[in-house]
């Protein structure tokens, strides 16, 4: 799925936000990785990072935070079999703490930051429940990308096939 780059990168508030980030040569590494099997790693980590913006804006949550976070939550270049070979659990519990490390690296973390990408994957890890509000929106949402990311192209393979079926049944019956 492609998520709209002009929604995005218009939003000057919330490219204020990120903009140190999005400069980050080994972030932008992502963009190589594909993710969710449609897209990629950095376009999925943006796609989360700004719905968790929009909607930690509109309840008046900390939207830097969120915004940061959101993009850094999978901030990670190992695949599944390497997560799997490093033989500290699953994929699910593994990459956050990548993510994390990572991050660090490129940027001070606050102490939400560090719950958002550590806990993004509590329902499927032993991480502990969020702390915060904002860590349950970036969660959310990243559920909500993933399946969007993964269903609206098979939805559209399946619109093709149901239309030309159809077809193929009006031939047949015409």
């Amino acid at each position: 799925m492609e998520f709209v780059q002009s929604i995005w990168e218009h939003d000057q508030e919330y490219m204020a936000l990120i903009k140190d980030l999005i400069q980050n040569e080994e972030l932008l590494k992502l963009d190589t990785i594909t993710h969710h099997h449609y897209t990629t790693r950095l376009t999925h980590s943006l796609f989360v990072s700004y719905v968790s913006y929009r909607l930690a804006k509109r309840f008046n949550l900390n939207v830097r935070a969120v915004a940061r976070a959101g993009l850094l939550h999978d901030f990670f270049h190992e695949g599944r079999e390497e997560i799997a070979a490093m033989e500290q659990g699953s994929h699910n519990c593994v990459h956050p703490k990548i993510a994390v490390e990572n991050a660090a690296k490129i940027t001070p973390l606050t102490d939400l930051e560090r719950d958002i990408i550590l806990k993004h994957m509590f329902l499927c890890s032993k991480v502990g429940m969020p702390r915060y509000k904002e860590s349950m929106i970036v969660t959310c949402v990243d559920k909500y990308c993933a399946i969007s990311e993964v269903s609206k192209p098979l939805r559209e393979k399946t619109r093709i096939k149901v239309s030309d079926w159809i077809a193929k049944v009006r031939l047949v019956h015409a």
